[in-house]
């Protein structure tokens, strides 16, 4: 059974990263193509910044593919020797710990070179190495909580139930429906939201929810501009009293009919009931995953050289969480690209589609995001359809749309270590 795992794995590795390649290849060629939708040197800094951010993304997944040999041929069995501790609960809730403490570390490096290197180079990142710090130890303090309490409950639920995935399936469930009604605050332990000053905006905002038929449970705005410059905005909570949050670097990059055209667009998603369809495609997933996961043999657990006790069980889940997912990929793009044209369809007439096709134009401009990507890319991990399309359904032709001619220097990386092959040259 674990050959079968292994090659099923290796097989899930070696498709990403030819994704990857495939990525790479196709961005390198188009940025040496006339510029759509963008001046000629942001287009190219787009590109590199696509490419760079594809290139540590690959390692990344290459030492994951170890991390994951490591564990199922020998991290598990080490790391359950060092816990000689009573009880299963317990056990497996620093099972779990020195797990997830493992990966987090091992994964480190990555996350501070996307920030510090990459994202700095091409002026997205804001953030101080102390701001990093703390967030990292906000995040681990949160974690040991709250992540503690739900592998003590799940461990428990293991440990006393035969049909044990069935119960951990509901609990996970249902903590990810609350998630959404928490995040609010989970965000307000990084960053500060102030209430939108009274104005023009929040009486037309406020009547674009009427309009809607939701109920506003406070508009803010959000200092994102501290730790990134990319624009964005979101709606939070459930039912029909929404609270709507803004990133301050939103606000001063677009004008006052292209913010509504944007948030046209969100409340499209709850119009539609995209917000419900998601979780429930979520709920699928991890119902297949608990299923499939609770039925796994005791002999896989006997060649990894450990016992199936709980904390060993919610591991191997974990570690198996996102080959399961790559599966899932393509059909929960695709829903999301449907009901992103609908999206947009609801928000052109709300906002106006003028209006959300410059929103559009300014939005990928300022988070470089290179407007073109290889099918396979668009097929696996696209849950928005590709700008050029959605430009296209919105009656706009890319040709069309002019842009003014500007310089912009592609910023190169430092050629440091391990990560030079994020840097190698492709021009």
């Amino acid at each position: 059974m674990l050959e079968i795992i292994v090659a099923l794995y290796s097989f899930y590795i070696f498709l990403k990263i030819y994704i990857s390649v495939m990525q790479i290849g196709y961005i390198n060629q188009e940025k040496r193509k006339d510029p759509v939708l963008m001046p000629a040197g942001k287009y190219m800094v787009a590109a590199n910044y696509a490419v760079a951010k594809e290139k540590l993304g690959m390692v990344e997944t290459f030492v994951d593919y170890l991390m994951f040999l490591w564990w199922v041929f020998a991290g598990f069995a080490w790391l359950s020797t060092l816990l000689h501790i009573d009880g299963s609960v317990i056990r497996s809730v620093l099972f779990l710990f020195g797990f997830v403490t493992v990966n987090y570390i091992v994964g480190l490096p990555f996350s501070w070179y996307q920030t510090f290197k990459i994202d700095e180079a091409f002026g997205f990142n804001k953030m101080t190495l102390k701001m990093f710090i703390f967030d990292a130890l906000k995040s681990a303090g949160l974690f040991i909580v709250l992540g503690g309490a739900v592998f003590a409950l799940l461990a428990w639920i293991i440990s006393s139930y035969e049909a044990w995935w069935l119960w951990g399936f509901i609990l996970m469930f249902a903590i990810a429906v609350s998630a959404n009604l928490l995040m609010p605050f989970f965000m307000s332990l990084f960053n500060k939201f102030s209430p939108l000053e009274e104005g023009d905006l929040k009486e037309a905002i406020m009547n674009l929810m009427d309009q809607a038929g939701l109920k506003s449970d406070g508009i803010f705005v959000m200092d994102a501009s501290k730790r990134d410059s990319r624009l964005n905005a979101f709606f939070g909570g459930l039912g029909k009293s929404k609270r709507v949050v803004l990133y301050d670097t939103l606000l001063e990059k677009l004008d006052k009919k292209e913010l509504l055209a944007v948030l046209g667009h969100e409340l499209g998603h709850f119009s539609h009931g995209d917000i419900w369809k998601n979780i429930g495609l979520m709920g699928l997933l991890l119902f297949i995953a608990f299923y499939l996961f609770g039925h796994l043999p005791e002999s896989l657990f006997i060649q990894m050289g450990v016992s199936p006790y709980a904390g060993v069980q919610i591991a191997m889940l974990m570690l198996l969480l996102p080959l399961l997912s790559f599966v899932f990929t393509p059909f929960m793009s695709y829903v999301s690209r449907h009901n992103e044209y609908a999206a947009d369809a609801y928000g052109s007439k709300m906002g106006g589609k003028e209006n959300l096709v410059s929103a559009l134009l300014k939005l990928i401009t300022e988070n470089k995001a290179f407007p073109k990507s290889h099918p396979l890319v668009i097929f696996f991990y696209y849950t928005h359809p590709p700008v050029l399309e959605r430009l296209q359904e919105l009656g706009y032709d890319a040709s069309n749309v002019i842009v003014e001619e500007e310089k912009a220097e592609a910023p190169q990386l430092p050629n440091d270590g391990i990560f030079a092959f994020v840097n190698k040259d492709d021009n």
